[in-house]
């Protein structure tokens, strides 16, 4: 049984889907910043938001790496189709900086989906069902003091240090995100789940 706040030993981890969803919200609770970026979203941010992507991920990995790493960005995601400005995701960001000085990045999902090419999403999962890597389809809210978690696969890959490319995804996104993103360098344990190797052998 693995502890609720720590694991045995650093490195890729086997825990259950239950066990995963425990730690990670341990985790995040004992993370200040974060727990202070979910109450700022949750008091100020649009409705139903969520702090998605490297805000969980990174944290997981942080952790399997025995490392603490700096977010360049922290993704806000929600779904309002009946507001689709711009502008409307740019006030949020400034209402939440001026509560807390972090590098928000806010996205309403319903609009999304011409960036990227796609058919319009339904929802905030729908839209998180295409990202480029199973591992960043992740999110977390503050709802009533209690942390709920939104994955949209399976937590064993994330705490097994794999990074498994969505099928769903635009071809060559994977691959481009991997050099652009410098998680290599940061992470020299993540392993590419078809080879079973860490990526960083397998990229050069």
């Amino acid at each position: 049984m693995v502890a609720n706040d720590k694991l045995e030993s650093r490195g890729p981890q086997q825990v259950s889907e239950t066990e995963a969803v425990e730690l990670i919200k341990n985790w995040l609770k004992q993370d200040r910043m974060r727990m202070q970026a979910l109450e700022c979203v949750a008091n100020l941010g649009p409705i139903d938001a969520w702090l998605a992507a490297g805000f969980v991920r990174n944290l997981v990995w942080d952790k399997l790496h025995g490392t603490v790493s700096r977010l360049s960005d922290i993704d806000v995601i929600y779904y309002e189709p009946n507001d689709t400005s711009e502008v409307t995701d740019k006030a949020y960001e400034a209402k939440l900086v001026a509560a807390l000085d972090l590098p928000w990045s806010v996205k309403n999902q319903a609009r999304m989906h011409l960036k990227n090419n796609h058919q319009p999403y339904a929802s905030v999962s729908d839209a998180m069902s295409y990202w480029p890597e199973q591992q960043t389809a992740l999110a977390v809210r503050l709802r009533a003091g209690e942390l709920q978690l939104l994955n949209l696969f399976p937590l064993g890959h994330l705490f097994a240090l794999e990074l498994s490319p969505n099928p769903k995804s635009t071809p060559g996104v994977f691959e481009s995100r991997l050099k652009a993103k410098n998680w290599l360098a940061d992470y020299p344990l993540l392993k590419n789940p078809l080879l079973k190797t860490p990526l960083l052998e397998t990229l050069f």
